[in-house]
């Protein structure tokens, strides 16, 4: 029984809409291929490293079948005919095309079906790596164990991934379950990975192979010592969604921030672009046991979190569905919100943890992800702990699933040590104290918490109708969601977007979507 009193009609209604927008979307998808799609089955395939200048040797193959116009027969079909064609594998075809000593132009193309046949063994190494990395964070829950949820995640953003490795241990030792590592200001609009450990960063550190390799090897360590699993979550957005998702696999992250509406609304990228590269992401997310998180919580720091509270629930729905499409479990969907009322709302709390709930009953076995208040923190770190203990206590009694816990000194700067350390504490303490809160609590019927949570509901619904009539696309140059306007022609990335070829084809897709070891 719902405890808010939620039409299950209506529920129902919302996401059978929500599917067919996906499936519509999922049309073009199909249709399209992108600079970065095509650079991660380069770097799956086994290419590595830079050139002599440090230009990622996957960019030097793609912007070489770019140039050469052959990005819509895809990397694939040239990596296995070259191959066939010299002999040589697919890193040294990568070194040789950055010497300048081969050309693609001068590679016949072999049959798609003779193509793939050669490359097959190199598509089944790759997923053998992911499969290894999949059984060690099975093996190590099962011999270490977790946190209860609501997982305490907490973030490190020094920039130099040394001494985030230093923070994360002591965030770890001081009850942390998951570790997210910032990433530096403004990586999102690379349109490449950057290259190996990095010591030098604004605002967060860079997301690289090396560093995801490095914080992974120190949070196995500090897990060991405290007994149990700590999780890494990284950045899988921007411009490069894709090839820093199979990196994540490779490496064992747990946790990934996924979600093109966030890196169309807030980083101005691509429409088309980024939902392409979402769909493959979301594909080797769901094949490597990640869990996603989507941007949801971002709307409500550009819109009104009561009067907007719904386009929330419709994204949610969204993301729902293009994450069915990808092969994504339901237990790996990290469905995004925020507690970002404005404080000074009476009965705001109300409305807070009507929207939890009703989040949790809507979606009861995603892993969802609560964000704590930031649009109305003001340095006042008394009033900001309050703030940020209104918001705990929403999450344990609404059964969240991963907590992004607040710090007192948000609007202030990069949190401390001791911030973490009192934010912890706080969430703890009240965890632990108002633990089964929500089995014990019922609502007073069509009181404001039950009234507020049909509403929100009848209100997505109704925008989800409304989008399936026009079209996600022209749903998002209206500004529906987060109040920001983007255009379908505009943003960062287009270039890299063109319609495949007859001949195409990308190996991974079909075995990661069949969940071979999954």
């Amino acid at each position: 029984m719902s405890k808010l009193n939620l039409d299950p009609g209506r529920i129902a209604e919302a996401r059978a809409t929500a599917a067919r927008i996906a499936v519509q979307v999922q049309t073009f998808i199909d249709q399209h291929t992108t600079v970065s799609t095509e650079r991660t089955i380069v770097r799956l395939l086994g290419v590595d490293g830079v050139d002599d200048v440090g230009t990622p040797l996957a960019n030097v193959v793609v912007d070489a079948l770019k140039d050469a116009e052959l990005l819509s027969k895809g990397a694939a079909l040239w990596m296995g005919s070259a191959m066939i064609h010299t002999g040589m594998d697919p890193q040294t075809l990568a070194q040789e095309l950055g010497k300048g000593t081969l050309t693609v132009e001068e590679i016949p193309l072999a049959a798609p079906a003779e193509a793939e046949a050669k490359i097959l063994p190199l598509v089944q190494d790759a997923l053998e790596k992911i499969r290894k990395q999949t059984e060690a964070r099975k093996h190590y829950l099962e011999t270490l164990g977790e946190g209860k949820k609501p997982y305490l995640y907490v973030i490190v953003a020094t920039g130099n991934i040394y001494e985030d490795v230093v923070q994360a241990k002591a965030a770890a030792r001081q009850g942390a379950d998951v570790i997210a590592v910032i990433r530096t200001t403004a990586q999102s609009l690379l349109d490449y990975v950057p290259y190996g450990a990095t010591t030098e960063g604004f605002g967060g550190t860079y997301a690289t192979q090396e560093n995801f390799r490095i914080m992974r090897q120190a949070l196995d360590e500090v897990g060991q010592e405290v007994g149990r699993y700590i999780r890494l979550c990284n950045y899988s957005s921007g411009m490069c969604m894709p090839e820093i998702a199979a990196l994540g696999a490779l490496e064992r992250l747990d946790v990934m921030l996924n979600d093109a509406l966030y890196g169309i609304l807030f980083r101005d990228i691509n429409m088309q672009r980024t939902l392409v590269d979402q769909y493959f992401s979301r594909v080797i997310i769901g094949y490597s046991g990640i869990i996603f998180n989507s941007g949801e919580d971002n709307y409500l720091t550009t819109a009104d979190a009561f009067e907007e509270a719904h386009t929330v629930l419709a994204s949610q729905f969204m993301n729902e569905q293009f994450a069915v499409l990808a092969g994504i479990e339901e237990w790996q969907m990290g469905l995004g919100h925020a507690f970002e009322m404005d404080p000074n709302l009476e009965n705001g709390f109300l409305y807070e943890l009507a929207q939890a709930i009703m989040a949790r009953e809507i979606f009861p076995n995603a892993c969802l992800k609560y964000m704590p208040p930031t649009k109305f923190m003001t340095g006042n770190i008394f009033k900001g702990h309050v703030q940020n203990a209104l918001f705990n206590l929403v999450s344990v009694w609404s059964g969240q699933s991963i907590q992004l816990l607040g710090m007192l000194t948000e609007a202030i700067h990069t949190p401390h040590l001791q911030d973490r350390m009192l934010s912890i504490e706080n969430a703890s303490y009240i965890f632990n104290n108002a633990r089964a809160l929500g089995e014990e609590v019922e609502f007073k019927k069509d009181g404001i918490i039950q009234k507020r949570a049909q509403t929100v509901l009848n209100e997505a619904a109704d925008l989800l109708a409304q989008m399936e009539q026009e079209g996600l696309f022209s749903t998002i140059e209206k500004g529906i969601f987060g109040g920001v306007k983007r255009p379908r022609d505009g943003g960062k990335g287009l270039a890299g977007v063109c319609v495949k070829d007859e001949a195409y084809f990308n190996p991974f897709i079909p075995l990661m979507l069949g969940g071979e070891g999954k």
